[in-house]
């Protein structure tokens, strides 16, 4: 029985026309990181199970897919943890290595790795595949690409600056316009906690904030209800998600309520020098945005964290998103490697571009000249100009078989081949080619000898 060919759930295949689309994306943003002296680093594809667990949050950890172990490894499995019910002793059982999830966590585990080979601060681009056992919907797969820029090596606020500058140029470069970039402060909301008398619950607050916009503000605070936050707490925090205003007068207010939070404080300082700083320098084709709502469920953050939003007329969810980690290759022995890093949601990009006609007209390359086939022996002649032909950096190539002309030329048409040269018996005795243009629907009669210099 046949089998039906189908791609698994949440993958996709491509066509010629996606790659060159997709690779239109990819090349802008290599040139925009390189433009701000970012270098390409490569990671394995799958790390062991231990390098992406427990970084990700319970959520997190739950979409991370495992690779079973074969072999003589399976008869390893812990039968024991399965028969009593410990399920998730029994999968680890099965499994020492795993897709990777993301690519900061491999970022900080190559850093922990390379240390001694690398310039700090280190600044890196990376552009690679990524697998989540996600639900897929629409601009959500199970496998898709990241790109990732990162600096290590320093906790200067200029980083934050850097990162958030890097969106603006890329996304004027891409010529996508009314995108926001959401900030907030992983430090105001631990000040926020503190205040709400929840210090030691900020992971619960932040997890909880994080799915405002999928549950809103009803079930967050349902959530949080769950976790032991009391009325007085809840009513503290419904005056904070009612702030209004612009970035500095959030900010100021913020200020007298954290008032007692030192770390708050703190938090507020340092988004007030970016907002600044932002201000003065950038290029502004994005629109930089305080957002308190804004939490970012990843434990990995300590500080400025940032969301990408689309353009308004976009019906289309994050589009990247980022921020400031401290802590993150003390996880792989490497104390005291401040980190800042920022990701452009590849796919999502990719719809937005489609959605708003931004890419450019002509960008799949194509054949420039087809040799039509007249059989063997005006066949080894057409053959030998495409060879000419190639050498010289002009796309050429030789229909495979001897074939009616209409089906060589409908062959043309439907792959977008602009010339087409007609080499049979009688132009070979007579010394001659007859150049055919599709495009206009003539054609005309040349010397042989001239062939070259016409085509190219």
């Amino acid at each position: 029985m046949a089998i039906k060919p189908a791609t698994p759930k949440g993958t996709r295949d491509f066509s010629a026309t996606e790659i060159a689309k997709r690779n239109y994306i990819r090349g802008v943003l290599q040139s925009t990181f390189e433009y701000f002296g970012f270098q390409p680093i490569e990671t394995p594809s799958f790390e062991r199970l231990e390098t992406l667990t427990g970084v990700y949050g319970e959520e997190g950890d739950r979409l991370v897919f495992k690779i079973l172990n074969s072999g003589e490894k399976v008869k390893k499995a812990d039968t024991e943890a399965l028969a009593s019910g410990a399920y998730q002793k029994f999968s680890r059982s099965l499994s020492e290595k795993a897709l990777r999830y993301d690519l900061t966590v491999p970022f900080a585990r190559y850093v922990a790795q390379h240390q001694n080979e690398l310039t700090f601060p280190f600044r890196r681009y990376q552009i690679q595949p990524v697998w989540r056992a996600d639900r897929p919907q629409h601009g959500r797969f199970q496998e898709f690409y990241q790109c990732d820029a990162d600096i290590v090596g320093d906790r200067s606020l200029w980083q934050e600056v850097e990162v958030l500058a890097l969106y603006d140029k890329a996304f004027s470069d891409l010529k996508i316009e009314g995108v926001s970039l959401k900030v907030n402060h992983r430090k105001i909301l631990a000040g926020i906690a503190g205040k709400l008398g929840a210090e030691e619950r900020l992971i619960d607050f932040t997890i909880a904030l994080d799915k405002l916009d999928k549950i809103g503000k009803e079930g967050v605070f349902e959530e949080l209800k769950s976790k032991g936050f009391n009325a007085g707490a809840l009513q503290l925090l419904e005056e904070l998600l009612s702030l209004q205003g612009t970035a500095s007068e959030q900010l100021d207010v913020l200020k007298s309520i954290l008032a007692d939070q030192p770390e708050g404080i703190k938090g507020i300082e340092e988004l007030e020098f970016i907002f600044n700083q932002f201000n003065d320098n950038a290029l502004h084709s994005v629109q930089l945005n305080f957002d308190l709502t804004l939490a970012r469920g990843l434990h990995y953050y300590t500080g400025m964290i940032v969301e990408v939003s689309a353009p308004a007329n976009i019906k289309m969810g994050s589009i990247g998103g980022g921020g400031r980690y401290d802590d993150l290759t003390a996880t792989f022995g490497l104390n005291n490697m401040s980190g800042i890093g920022i990701s452009f949601g590849f796919e999502r990009i990719y719809l937005v571009m489609e959605e708003l006609h931004l890419f450019p007209e002509e960008l799949l390359p194509g054949t420039e000249v087809l040799f039509a086939n007249f059989g063997s022996l005006a066949a080894s002649t057409a053959y030998s100009y495409v060879s000419k032909l190639r050498k010289l950096n002009c796309s050429s190539e030789l229909y495979p078989s001897e074939s009616k002309l209409k089906k060589q030329l409908g062959y043309a048409n439907q792959k977008g081949i602009q010339k087409v040269v007609l080499i049979g018996e009688e132009e070979i005795k007579q010394k001659t080619f007859i150049l055919k243009d599709m495009k206009l629907g003539n054609q005309t009669t040349h010397p042989l000898a001239d062939l070259i210099s016409i085509l190219t």
